[in-house]
């Protein structure tokens, strides 16, 4: 172990008071809620999206819902790797999903751990993405990376490429499927999902389903999880990430509602895209019942007025709008994510000022009591929202998201990219959400003042 590292471990574990912050008589606890590819239009309210999100909205409902909240990156293995390390995507360590999350660089599920929570996580993390082995038991680096108990599970992709690759599971999901039988039919299914279109229903049922699962080991986790210290966890949902494979019973309730089209589409049919868009309706659904099953046990604990509470995602989803799928793009479909941070008496409150998924990582640090300094996380560019949330603190004035060979500023209602290909972009949110029209030529002003933002 290096000087440098042992020195951040000891800073990681002072006491609250060595720091001049006056340590709570209890420390929260928190739970995160991290969907995968979940678009920050389609939760309530959802203006003109029919879905369905009860349980979000109850907790935003008694907390604080931020409406501009974006991706430091979006693209799934980046985006964690700003998270876990409180840095921008540029000093992340990962650039792509291509890249293995240095184990000499530092994570605040460290920092945690270190100063006595018990660090639980469950889903997929993709933190060593490319190299498609997660353990059977899925616990293959979770200790390095901070966790005290951690079952990382496969991508959606991810986890059919290492079974056809090797020829068995490489992770507990479908290990956990190949015992009841199941494998090699999710596998099967999978295969012949190679496009966007493709709607029907998988094989396996709901109890098999994995953001089900998922949800489940997140449920024992906190079964087996202290009285006496205060804990976090982090639960990774696989959905609502592509491709569309909803169950049975989720397609049951979802066929027939009205959507409305992708912006600017012309590769699927009318009506292909509004089933596109019912299945990912289902899964959102499916995802927020899951979470009101975790708030539950949280509250038959007797924690919830304990702990605090964060939904957010990596990255949106395209859904079609301007013939783009996925994600990786500077538009906001790509860039945009939910964030609702909820519990320990926050006022209710909507938040319209520019945020950053980023500042998740201190602001968990921040009310854990570990290593915030004037509201931003020691060594990392992560700043605390928790003076915001309590209503004493101001917002970013911009924020920056970036990706490969572009990068973002949002700043007030202007989005500008500045991209390697083509010229420069520049949005007006507020007037043209669906970012049909590109204000760069009009308004050289507002480019030279995004352009410095950017640096």
């Amino acid at each position: 172990m290096t000087l440098a590292r042992r020195s951040f471990l000891a800073s990681a574990a002072a006491p609250c008071l060595q720091r001049g912050l006056a340590a709570p008589a209890r420390r929260p606890n928190i739970l995160f809620l991290f969907p995968d590819q979940l678009r920050h239009d389609f939760v309530e309210p959802a203006e003109g999206i029919p879905v369905k999100t009860p349980n979000l909205r109850k907790l935003a409902e008694r907390g604080v819902r931020f409406t501009q909240a974006v991706t430091p990156a979006p693209l799934c293995a980046p985006a964690r790797a700003c998270l876990a390390s409180g840095m921008e995507y540029g000093r992340c360590g990962v650039a792509s999903n291509k890249d293995v999350y240095p184990l000499h660089r530092p994570t605040f599920y460290q920092r945690l751990r270190a100063a006595g929570y018990h660090v639980m996580g469950c889903g997929k993390f993709d933190l060593h993405k490319p190299e498609l082995d997660w353990g059977l038991d899925g616990k293959r680096l979770i200790r390095e990376w901070g966790f005290s108990d951690a079952i990382d599970n496969e991508g959606k992709h991810d986890g059919t490429r290492a079974y056809i690759r090797n020829g068995k599971p490489m992770g507990p999901f479908l290990a956990y499927l190949d015992s009841l039988g199941l494998a090699r039919a999710h596998v099967e299914d999978y295969e012949k999902r190679k496009g966007h279109g493709e709607t029907f229903p998988t094989p396996l049922p709901d109890s098999a389903y994995g953001d089900n699962w998922i949800a489940r080991n997140g449920l024992a986790l906190l079964d087996a999880a202290p009285k006496n210290k205060p804990w976090f966890l982090q639960v990774n949902f696989n959905g609502p990430h592509d491709p569309w494979d909803i169950t049975a019973a989720m397609e049951q309730r979802w066929r027939g509602v009205a959507f409305p089209q992708p912006v600017r589409n012309t590769q699927l049919t009318a009506e292909n895209h509004v089933r596109v868009r019912e299945n990912y309706a289902a899964m959102i659904e499916n995802i927020d019942a899951r979470i009101g099953e975790l708030v539950r046990k949280v509250r038959q604990r007797g924690e919830l007025e304990n702990t605090l509470i964060v939904v957010s995602s990596d990255h949106g989803e395209m859904l079609g709008d301007h013939d783009l799928w996925g994600k990786t793009q500077p538009y906001h479909g790509s860039t945009g994510v939910p964030l609702v941070v909820s519990g320990l008496g926050l006022r209710p409150a909507v938040q319209r000022a520019p945020a950053t998924a980023l500042d998740l990582t201190a602001t968990f640090l921040d009310y854990a009591g570990v290593g915030v300094v004037e509201g931003v996380a020691e060594g990392m560019e992560s700043r605390s929202l928790r003076p915001l949330l309590n209503g004493q603190g101001k917002a970013r004035e911009f924020v920056l998201s970036g990706l490969g060979g572009w990068r973002m500023a949002l700043r007030e209602r202007f989005k500008y990219v500045r991209r390697a290909e083509g010229g420069p972009l520049l949005f007006d949110l507020e007037s043209d959400p669906q970012e049909t029209e590109n204000l760069a030529a009009e308004r050289p002003g507002v480019v030279r003042e995004m352009e410095h933002l950017l640096g």
